[in-house]
């Protein structure tokens, strides 16, 4: 029987880059300082996470899994004696190197990234300062879908995934079963439930639930939630446990 999918789809979004920043983020260090080996076995992991939840694009994500791979046993083969350079001379980052041309891209994705966080913070503080003037302007047909995920990266969301797909008990049942629970009804279960208890967090949600592909409808009804319905995510720490609370209550009466 043919497996009743569900399927992620995130628009607008470069997704290999950005995993790989969240990475180099979460390390703590320098993009030019890429701890290949490290990033490298974390990228699989989610990749892992990814083809279980059905990601649409994952070929874009196998690719740099396997291009990580490739510069990663570039560098433990013998290198030949390097020739001195002055350092005057040096340059931060070899065209010719594959993992210099991978910082690259890295470096430049990060700079268009933190404009477009720049922008962003602007023109919230623009609709705070004059609420009035943002109300009157005409709506726009705003893709809803393409929202960032408020206060919590996607990465986070999915890295919580990781962790609860790898309990013994998602992964070592005796028969495969697939869940063909519809996405709203998970939406308006969860919505309620948040509602119910809220400062939810994302782990005990779905700890009692012990087949995958129910968590993974599960997962993917918060992301719905999160992006469609005004709902929060929030993190106690940086990289740290999830938090869900419901749509913030517009007005006072």
């Amino acid at each position: 029987m043919e497996r009743p999918g569900y399927r992620i789809q995130l628009d607008n979004y470069d997704g290999p880059l950005d995993l790989l920043l969240y990475l180099v983020r979460r390390a703590e260090v320098d993009v030019v300082d890429l701890p290949l080996a490290q990033i490298t076995g974390q990228f699989r992991d989610f990749l892992d996470v990814l083809q279980v939840i059905d990601l649409d694009e994952i070929g874009e994500f196998v690719l740099m899994a396997s291009t990580l791979a490739e510069i990663k046993s570039r560098e433990v083969l013998p290198q030949l004696e390097p020739t001195e350079v002055p350092i005057e001379e040096e340059r931060p980052l070899d065209a010719d190197n594959p993992r210099s041309e991978l910082i690259r891209r890295l470096l430049e994705y990060k700079k268009f990234k933190d404009a477009a966080k720049t922008l962003d913070e602007r023109a919230f503080q623009w609709q705070e300062r004059y609420p009035r003037l943002s109300d009157d302007r005409p709506a726009a047909g705003k893709d809803h879908a393409a929202d960032r995920i408020k206060d919590v990266e996607l990465w986070d969301l999915i890295s919580a995934l990781g962790r609860v797909l790898k309990r013994k008990d998602a992964e070592d049942e005796t028969r495969i079963r697939y869940d063909e629970t519809p996405i709203h009804v998970y939406v308006e279960q969860i919505g309620a439930r948040i509602r119910e208890l809220p400062g939810l967090t994302f782990s005990t949600l779905l700890e009692p639930e012990s087949q995958r592909s129910k968590v993974v409808g599960m997962f993917l009804a918060v992301l719905e939630l999160l992006r469609h319905h005004g709902y929060r995510a929030v993190q106690t720490a940086e990289f740290g446990e999830i938090v869900l609370y419901p749509p913030e209550e517009v007005g006072g009466g």
